[in-house]
């Protein structure tokens, strides 16, 4: 099965559904990380990719599973690739964010992500873990349930992969380096894309357009991925509606929408019905935001086309959301409900060993060589956090002392109206690799307030090495006396990923039974590199299968 990616592309999907399940035990692909040439909206530039491809290929795999992918740099960057959602239950070795569970694989080095799906189908996916690469290096991670299990809905004639990205013209590296030796969030996108192409309502795009073809009467099933950097975004197709039934490879009630939204990071499982007059419709994607920032309004968008119908017909519109329509996103979310059946329940922990409160805010330190003599900066609970210089999961395994401390401090230091008028004095914030430790097995409750220190705005959060429930959310500040007699305990959305809602706050619960070093940081790529990040240490177990497993001979030196 050492395959490269392009035979299973081509053959990927149909070679798993045939090959007996003994054969589907070991899944091994070849990741080249290389320079392109790439054209969009008539700019022709190098991007970093994967196989050459952009986006890049998708990866295949049962449930039960073992996936073996070796990552070749010859980009000239250095390069970690994080497997968004996969629990890696004690073996962070293979998770993938640079300095956090490894050193990065640097130019002309290999590493090999070596990992068990255990418990998990669906889709989930994967992208760079170290600068903004993820821009161009990121893919869909396919994940079928076991040989002989249905899905828990209506089987689909088709499935197709939508992911949704950013396009810049310029090199976002150097935007990026440019913008932090200023102090300054570098320049927005330049379009937002479907499977890395923007669509024709762009200049030179009408060769760079994803089209999928339909037949009338068959339901699809569409598995979109927000891939964007920094925009959370509206997505509907003209004229049909959606049944979402599965989020963050972890399938839900099903509901019908005319429109969905979707976080970075995030994923939506959603079945479409082609029961409309044969023609061609327009699929769209546009940002989503409720804050009194700029927002890019253009639509990335992509065709839904009957069979038969001529590539003359002109496409419908979709009627999204406005960009600003807070009622329908915290609707939508309201939806969202686990499954919870015998074959898939919630196990919800409904005692709580530990509570944690974080206050996310943004805030400016001095900086000398900086525009206005300050750096824009991000925090939780007023700590930005600071990157080390080796792997955070191997200082913990081998008591590296002074690389990190562990007294993350589980409430801010000052409690205030986190969401009353805006705070645009004291906005230091100290600065430290400050982890919070957890017991093994503990189950902990985290309620994440948005502040309106400089501006609120919508933080979407994802939790590397677990899925966590989302019990509650709200606007305002959180009421610990009042709101959690609200929670939903009994159905909850299970995401690795989820929106803190412009000036609102969400509470999640999960158990600490995935021990090592593991990331949590705002999905915002801007936001992550100001500092609005922090790790948790679960310590090990005492079981012979509770403590984090020895790291691989080939982990990237530092």
């Amino acid at each position: 099965m050492g395959s490269r990616c392009s035979f299973f592309l081509m053959f990927g999907f149909l070679g798993f559904m045939i090959l007996p399940a003994a054969d589907a035990a070991v899944k091994k692909y070849q990741f080249d990380v290389q320079v392109r040439n790439v054209s969009r909206l008539c700019h022709a530039k190098p991007i970093v990719t994967v196989n050459g491809m952009f986006p890049g290929p998708t990866i295949y795999a049962r449930e039960g599973d073992r996936v073996i992918i070796n990552v070749t740099n010859h980009a000239q960057y250095n390069m970690s690739i994080h497997w968004h959602g996969i629990k890696q239950f004690r073996n962070g070795w293979a998770d993938g964010p640079a300095y956090i569970t490894q050193c990065p694989i640097q130019t002309g080095s290999a590493y090999t992500y070596d990992f068990n799906v255990t418990g998990q189908r669906g889709t989930l996916w994967w992208h760079a873990h170290i600068l903004w690469l993820r821009a161009t290096v990121y893919g869909a991670l396919v994940i079928m349930p076991k040989p002989g299990t249905p899905f828990p809905f209506p089987q689909p004639y088709s499935e197709v992969n939508l992911l949704l990205g950013e396009w810049w013209n310029n090199d976002i590296e150097a935007l990026v380096k440019q913008g932090n030796s200023r102090g300054l969030p570098p320049n927005m996108s330049d379009a937002h894309t479907i499977n890395g192409k923007p669509g024709p309502l762009f200049p030179c795009s009408q060769k760079h357009t994803f089209a999928m073809e339909v037949e009338s009467g068959k339901t699809y099933l569409l598995r979109i991925i927000n891939a964007a950097l920094n925009d959370e975004l509206f997505f509907a197709i003209a004229g049909h509606d959606m049944t979402v039934v599965e989020i963050d490879a972890v399938y839900t009630k099903p509901f019908t929408t005319q429109a969905l939204l979707i976080a970075p990071g995030q994923t939506t499982n959603v079945l479409v019905q082609a029961n409309q007059a044969p023609s061609r419709y327009f699929m769209a994607a546009r940002p989503f935001m409720d804050a009194p920032l700029p927002v890019d309004k253009q639509m990335a968008t992509g065709i839904l086309q009957y069979e038969g119908v001529p590539n003359t017909v002109l496409p419908s519109l979709p009627q999204l959301p406005a960009s600003n329509d807070t009622a329908f996103a915290l609707s939508y979310n309201k939806k969202l409900r686990s499954l919870n059946t015998p074959q898939f329940p919630v196990n919800v922990p409904l005692k709580v060993d530990r509570n944690l409160f974080y206050t996310i805010g943004l805030g400016m330190n001095p900086c000398l060589t900086c525009v206005n003599g300050t750096r824009l900066t991000g925090s939780l609970n007023n700590i930005s956090f600071v990157m080390p210089n080796i792997g955070l999961l191997q200082a913990h395994y081998s008591k590296i002392k002074g690389v990190f401390r562990t007294d993350f401090p589980d409430r801010p230091p000052t409690p205030f109206n986190y969401t009353g008028a805006p705070l645009t004095a004291n906005l230091g914030t100290s600065q430290g690799t400050r982890l919070s430790k957890l017991a093994f097995n503990s189950t902990v409750e985290l309620v994440l307030q948005d502040t309106n220190l400089l501006t609120v705005e919508s933080h979407p959060f994802h939790l590397h090495g677990y899925n966590f429930f989302v019990v509650g959310s709200g606007i305002g500040n959180f009421d610990p006396a009042k709101d959690p007699a609200n929670y939903n305990l009994i159905d909850p959305p299970e995401r690795n990923t989820v929106g803190v809602p412009t000036g609102g706050w969400t509470a999640i619960r999960f158990r600490a039974d995935n021990p090592g070093v593991w990331f949590m940081h705002c999905h915002l790529e801007l936001h992550t590199g100001w500092g609005l990040k922090m790790a948790f240490v679960v310590e090990d177990g005492e079981g012979p299968d509770q403590s984090v497993l020895p790291p691989p001979k080939d982990l990237p030196p530092c």
